[in-house]
């Protein structure tokens, strides 16, 4: 029952045997403190400045640890442990706890152990923590929440440990060849490119990094009236003749953390939620609007953040095989040196577009979740001085936001459209595998393909 702990506190005894004892004093907790603690994570992770692909390992294992915790004392929910790859379930606490102190903490904790900024996390801990204590929170429960916390997070973080993340740090850097349809470093800071290695990460649910591999891009030639010219001719059109919607529809679906400000000899950062942040802040805003419990928004955040997870580790595996050169390199060299697209082109290669991609498949997740048609108001990026936008589902907001590429002057079409296949596919795979309650459809055979072409 969801109050075995809460309400009802087993003890194990010497004797291996269970007794119930009466709650002592504990303390209402809203899905409201989730969400501030996981909008803490993504205001260090936009101040650390994270790749967006390592944002979503950082919002999957922080979501999921919650997760577990809430599951295993509400029994309409089932726990992850055998459903995502390698990881089993969580210990039992051996003492009395508070379920809902335990999980808004093991997440916090989680979050800080994969930050740079740690003392801001932390803080914010040590704040929260005196709000239980002022709201009267029994001591022993208190101490024995913190401390079964820190277990489970011990637990997430060995299994976090196994996913190939460390070894990537040290893999080679990717190497700039002379091909013309290859990725070039592009302006103004011609950084290189990110997490070339990425496929190599273990995924969360899907089979593989390649599970999802999209169309061929269309092969390079730039001789006028080819297929290849047609797209990038597009992409130097539309970048031309943007009107206002089209605009503010790029600038708000940038998500790019990497923009670099140049003034002189003088080059600094303009600090952006990345394209991950942007969809867990779209679940924060569909659980707020459902009023939806601690347990539910969990439920949400940990979804999403596995769609997203999975997403960037299939998108970036079909990045760094196709390795296609961006439309600015293209466009300069072959149409007009002085063009330039409304967004700052992202430092890795084209194809498929990652907001394609993870957009659709949080989209999906999302829409298990809560639903269509689900009207809400995406304020996520107000708070970096860009205006809500109104959508009526979850897909037409993904749907904008692919778009929002060729808008921006980044993407040619192939890896929009085909983005968006791939991250629906991957999308619907994820939930049909994963079971969250006891409602949810089985299993499907984790060895079944899926089609990526509608």
């Amino acid at each position: 029952m969801k109050g075995i702990f809460k309400k009802a506190l087993l003890i194990v005894l010497a004797s291996g045997t269970i007794a119930c004892e009466s709650s002592k004093q504990d303390v209402d907790i809203e899905a409201d403190r989730l969400h501030a603690s996981m909008q803490k994570i993504t205001d260090i992770i936009v101040h650390d400045i994270f790749s967006p692909p390592v944002a979503s390992r950082i919002y999957a294992y922080s979501s999921i640890t919650a997760y577990e915790i809430l599951a295993k004392n509400d029994s309409s929910y089932r726990s992850l442990a055998g459903q995502l790859t390698g990881l089993e379930p969580i210990p039992d606490p051996t003492a009395p706890i508070d379920y809902d102190v335990a999980a808004i903490d093991a997440a916090i904790l989680m979050g800080k152990k994969l930050i740079f900024s740690e003392e801001k996390m932390e803080e914010y801990r040590q704040e929260w923590h005196k709000e239980l204590t002022n709201k009267g929170l029994d001591e022993e429960i208190f101490n024995n929440s913190l401390a079964y916390a820190q277990q489970v997070v011990d637990h997430i973080t060995a299994w976090s440990g196994k996913d190939n993340y460390k070894e990537t740090r040290t893999f080679q850097k990717y190497t700039i060849t002379d091909q013309q349809a290859t990725w070039q470093p592009t302006p103004p800071a011609y950084m290189e490119a990110i997490e070339p290695h990425w496929s190599k990460i273990r995924p969360f649910a899907i089979d593989s990094c390649n599970q999802f591999t999209p169309e061929r891009p269309t092969k390079f030639d730039m001789t006028e009236g080819s297929d290849f010219y047609k797209e990038v001719y597009e992409v130097y059109e539309t970048g031309k003749n943007l009107d206002p919607e089209k605009r503010e529809i790029a600038s708000f679906w940038d998500c790019n953390p990497y923009v670099m400000n140049v003034h002189g000899h003088v080059m600094f950062a303009t600090k952006k939620v990345t394209p991950g942040g942007h969809w867990m802040g779209i679940a924060k805003i569909a659980c707020q609007k459902e009023d939806a419990s601690l347990m539910k928004s969990a439920q949400a955040y940990a979804l999403t953040s596995i769609a997203l997870a999975d997403g960037f580790i299939s998108c970036w595996d079909e990045k760094y095989r196709s390795n296609l050169i961006r439309p600015e390199t293209v466009i300069n060299k072959f149409l007009d040196e002085n063009w330039a697209p409304l967004l700052q082109t992202p430092p890795f290669p084209e194809y498929t577009s990652g907001h394609s991609v993870i957009s659709s498949a949080a989209g999906v997740a999302l829409t298990s979740i809560f639903g269509e048609p689900f009207h809400f108001v995406d304020s996520t990026e107000v708070r970096y001085g860009l205006t809500a936008r109104e959508f009526n589902s979850f897909s037409e907001a993904s749907d904008e936001a692919a778009i929002s590429r060729l808008y921006g002057g980044i993407h040619y079409m192939p890896a929009i459209e085909n983005g968006v296949v791939q991250g629906k596919a991957l999308g619907q795979y994820i939930i049909s595998k994963i079971q969250m309650t006891h409602d949810d459809k089985p299993m499907i055979d984790s060895t079944q393909t899926v089609a990526t072409k509608e």
